[in-house]
């Protein structure tokens, strides 16, 4: 690697994820890094649950542009570990398109907005990935919130989502997951 401040711990925290993925930004921006480079480092960050956690809370909200438009280094890295990126994804695009109704409540529209950026970035990765647990997951969503049964019911619950935010929920999920029209 250019930069060996960019190895990740065997057992990485979750605020390391997120130092380290700020870090992994920089050195992206800065041109530091090669596309193996970057496949072989976020590959290492994304093997466990607190490198992955820290990587999108990190990711999804960075200031960059680059999450935007997520490169195929990128991309190559989330599909090694999809079990864990699948959740985590759909989790994200719930939790972001949620948090979008209530920041509106709020009339905080600067919140309105980094929740809606969340959102789209989460999608668009769920997009580009085209793995078939981030579908499987998302079904089981929809299927939790539709019958208010399911093993996503203790996550609806734990973040007290009420009925229009689970509506922005399923919403979201429309527009990225062909099953869900």
């Amino acid at each position: 690697m250019a930069n060996p401040q960019l190895k990740v711990p065997e057992k990485v925290s979750f605020e390391q994820a997120i130092e380290l993925t700020q870090s992994l930004i920089s050195q992206i921006e800065a041109a530091d890094l090669s596309e193996e480079e970057i496949t072989v480092y976020l590959t290492d960050l994304v093997k466990s649950d607190f490198g992955s956690r820290g990587f999108f809370v990190s990711y999804l909200t960075s200031d960059s542009s680059l999450p935007d438009t997520p490169s195929p280094a990128v991309i190559q890295a989330l599909r090694t570990n999809s079990e864990i990126v699948a959740d985590l994804l759909v989790k994200n695009l719930a939790m972001s398109a949620a948090s979008a109704v209530a920041h509106r409540r709020n009339d905080d529209q600067e919140m309105v907005a980094s929740s809606e950026r969340v959102t789209r970035r989460t999608a668009n990765l769920i997009e580009l990935l085209q793995v078939p647990a981030i579908y499987q997951h998302s079904q089981n969503l929809l299927e939790t919130i539709t019958k208010k049964e399911g093993i996503y019911k203790s996550f609806l619950e734990r973040w007290g989502y009420d009925a229009e935010q689970q509506q922005a929920i399923y919403q979201a999920f429309k527009l990225v997951i062909p099953a869900a029209q």
